[in-house]
């Protein structure tokens, strides 16, 4: 899971990275990347140096076993001379072996000049090709350098036309000023801070007015019981009256 932490730290700080390399002055950034470039080429220039200083030390040495295969060869030569005209079996087998030690030695020089041709053959190659990047690399280097001048005047440029926009912009009295509101914004917060109260108070309207109608309904409902049991002592009452009518009525006197 990621850090949200983490996250927000490398937003803020690629924001301010941004910033400032929007705020650098152009003077030293051209600087800086002259620098840059002008390390690179040092760079490529002295690999292509050691590539070919590898060459030339692998055509000395190849010089030297040539010259030791020359010297062997010629040494073997007058041992086998001077062993087939020995006046003696004896010193003729003493030059016979100083002529094979003669020749181990040969294919052993030999031998190594096999290696290392083999290797200058590959130090040759490498070294045309290290001298063409470095050559490459030299002439991108004069062509930036070349370009250097018309930059400047080009920072310089820019930065006279904005020291002017903001001169013009200073003296410009329908310019807005951000320390003071405008009447936009001012229409905006009355506007906000009106609906706002109309809000609360049909909120608050709402609620007093649920609870009235739940009052006047529980009021209407104890009026009501009261007046059904008004209604009901009446009936009683009159019904009472008309039973001692009908007790005190001639009718009742005959039937007693």
């Amino acid at each position: 899971m990621a850090n949200p932490l983490g996250k927000g730290w490398n937003y803020l700080k690629s924001s301010l990275d941004k910033k400032i390399e929007d705020n650098a002055d152009p003077h030293v950034q051209i600087e800086q990347a002259i620098a840059a470039e002008k390390e690179r080429h040092q760079h490529i220039s002295d690999s292509a140096a050691e590539i070919i200083g590898t060459k030339s030390q692998l055509e000395m040495k190849l010089n030297r076993l040539l010259e030791s295969q020359e010297k062997y060869q010629s040494q073997a030569r007058e041992a086998i001379k001077a062993a087939d005209s020995a006046s003696t079996p004896e010193d003729a087998e003493r030059y016979n072996q100083t002529a094979e030690v003669l020749a181990s030695q040969l294919v052993s020089v030999e031998q190594e000049i096999e290696a290392t041709t083999k290797q200058h053959e590959e130090a040759t190659q490498a070294a045309e090709q290290a001298k063409r990047q470095q050559q490459e690399s030299e002439a991108r280097l004069r062509e930036q350098l070349s370009q250097v001048e018309g930059l400047r005047q080009q920072a310089d440029q820019a930065k006279l036309q904005e020291t002017s926009a903001e001169i013009l912009q200073g003296e410009d009295p329908l310019a807005p000023d951000d320390s003071v509101p405008t009447l936009d914004s001012v229409r905006s917060k009355i506007e906000r801070r009106y609906t706002d109260a109309l809000g609360a108070q049909e909120i608050y309207q709402s609620s007093v007015g649920d609870q009235m109608q739940q009052i006047q309904s529980e009021g209407n409902d104890m009026r009501a019981t009261a007046r059904l049991d008004q209604l009901r002592q009446e009936m009683k009452g009159i019904e009472a009256g008309s039973n001692a009518e009908d007790a005190d009525s001639p009718a009742a006197d005959e039937q007693k």
